[in-house]
């Protein structure tokens, strides 16, 4: 019979999942409908993005800040005052009537977004502190944020075709209340140790401005291109905010972000890991949408139904292989095999023709992303295993960030190249589909290139990481972090492999 505790926490994991996918849900549908947000508020071309971009600067700036407040005040506190805010902006997202209301309800949604999405992975760090359960938590929720966006897309069609874009944003209302109220009843209380314990405000200011002019400037690109005086300027000023943050951090008495984390090479390689792989990944889900609907002429609903059994693969193998092959092998060897099985669906996806056929040229593809749901539970559990009890929280809000920088450069790069190589394709007397699938067959190589520098990492960088079960030693206990352990023996035996910590 189950017990009471495992059963609770069970529930607290429902919460937290339902958290997550509501926030990637929401996403995803709104790439579905803005033609139709573009015709009802007669949006510009050029504003309509900021339906987008408002959401993505406030989302990725802020994840940092959130996941220390996390640690500061309580992560509970956060994850709670987050679902409020997005739930709240998303009741004004359905009601707006004019550009400026829904690009400021947005913003909000960004920072309801940030604050629910950068404590979610440390509140499963305490929650589960077992190596094998931490595993399959970790398998479930990687499952809710890799499958939500192609349900999204599903559900985005249908919405906006059956009744009008604004449901888009209102079907996050019920699941909004019902996630409150599952997660103040099962989700534990965390007083922590008071703003006093680490309240860095120029920290804070620096970071924030960074890390929401560095997102700001990759949408820039999209307008102005990449070596245009006003994103150098841009970047350069990003550059030294960011500068200026880790300066503060090595001086502060109480820093937001402590640099002894990145003494891990297992959190240092696994942060640089998570950007290269979504780059390359949310770059694939976007390019794939446009390559359906514009050669194959499917439609909004139709590119996600084609989208699906990704969603279900990834799905089998987050819930059901996951963390069994973790506890057995490792994560790193995990990692390499989930990134092998990616690179090899984008060099797939380099060879589509112009008319392709489902069954033969795209499915096999989406069967091979299920490699994502070894890697991203992989690539989870080392950027997670340095982290200490009491900063498991900006732990967790630093590897949001890297998914969130990732996928905003992978847009943003992949798409550029895709545009460029079209361009030039056409001005060489190619057909349309021609040219637009020369340009995404460029811009899948460069992402299979992007996953074979991870793989690379992956190989060369990482490390099993440390049973943290065991006590410290004193040298350990000293610098108040274990080093990763690149001489420890192989374990004998699954039991053994299980303690090791993942995330």
């Amino acid at each position: 019979m189950t017990s009471p505790l495992v059963r609770s926490r069970t529930a607290a994991l429902v919460a937290l999942c339902a958290g997550s996918l509501m926030i990637i849900l929401d996403g995803s549908i709104v790439t579905v409908a803005l033609p139709a947000i573009q015709r009802d508020l007669r949006f510009s071309p050029a504003n309509l993005t900021w339906t987008v971009n408002a959401y993505m600067i406030a989302f990725g700036g802020l994840l940092l800040l959130a996941g220390r407040l996390g640690d500061l005040i309580g992560r509970k506190r956060v994850f709670v005052a987050g679902l409020t805010v997005f739930t709240a902006a998303s009741l004004l997202c359905g009601l707006a009537t004019g550009q400026e209301t829904l690009i400021a309800a947005r913003f909000a949604q960004g920072v309801g977004g940030a604050l629910t999405s950068a404590v979610s992975l440390g509140m499963i760090v305490t929650l589960f502190p077992e190596p094998r359960e931490r595993g399959t938590a970790i398998g479930a929720f990687s499952f809710v944020g890799a499958a939500g966006a192609s349900i999204g897309q599903v559900l985005g069609g249908v919405l906006t075709e059956a009744i009008n874009w604004h449901w888009i944003f209102f079907i996050n209302l019920p699941i909004g209340v019902a996630t409150l109220v599952l997660t103040v009843r099962t989700l534990p209380a965390e007083r922590g140790p008071g703003l006093a314990a680490g309240a860095d405000a120029l920290g804070a200011l620096l970071v924030t401005g960074g890390l929401m002019l560095t997102v700001y400037t990759i949408v820039w690109t999209g307008r102005h291109g990449w070596t245009s005086p006003s994103t150098l300027a841009l970047g350069a000023a990003s550059v030294a905010l960011l500068a200026a943050f880790v300066l503060r951090q090595a001086r502060a008495a109480t820093p937001l972000l402590p640099l002894r984390m990145f003494r891990s090479r297992n959190v240092s390689g696994a942060n640089l890991i998570q950007v290269l792989m979504v780059s390359a990944l949310f770059g694939f889900q976007i390019l794939i949408a446009l390559y359906a609907q514009n050669v194959l002429g499917y439609g909004a609903l139709g590119t996600g139904l084609a989208m699906l059994p990704a969603a279900g693969a990834i799905a089998a193998v987050s819930l059901l292989l996951s963390a069994r092959l973790i506890a057995r092998f490792g994560e790193r060897l995990v990692l390499l095999t989930g990134l092998a099985s990616l690179v090899a669906a984008l060099l797939l996806l380099t060879r589509l023709p112009a008319r392709a056929d489902y069954a033969v040229d795209l499915l096999p593809t989406m069967l091979l992303a299920g490699g994502f749901g070894l890697a991203i539970s992989a690539v989870t559990g080392l950027g997670m295993s340095g982290a200490r009890p009491d900063d498991a929280g900006v732990a967790s809000g630093l590897f949001s960030t890297a998914q969130q920088v990732g996928g905003a450069l992978g847009v943003a790069v992949l798409s550029t190249l895709a545009t460029a190589r079209t361009t030039a394709l056409a001005a060489h007397g190619h057909d349309r589909a021609t040219a637009l699938t020369g340009g995404f067959h460029l811009a899948f190589g460069v992402g299979a290139g992007l996953l074979t520098a991870a793989f690379v990492l992956a190989l060369t960088v990482l490390r099993r990481p440390r049973d943290t079960t065991a006590a410290p030693t004193g040298d350990e206990a000293a610098h108040g972090t274990a080093p990763d352990d690149a001489s420890a023996p192989e374990p004998a035996d699954e039991a053994s492999t299980a303690a090791a910590p993942i995330h």
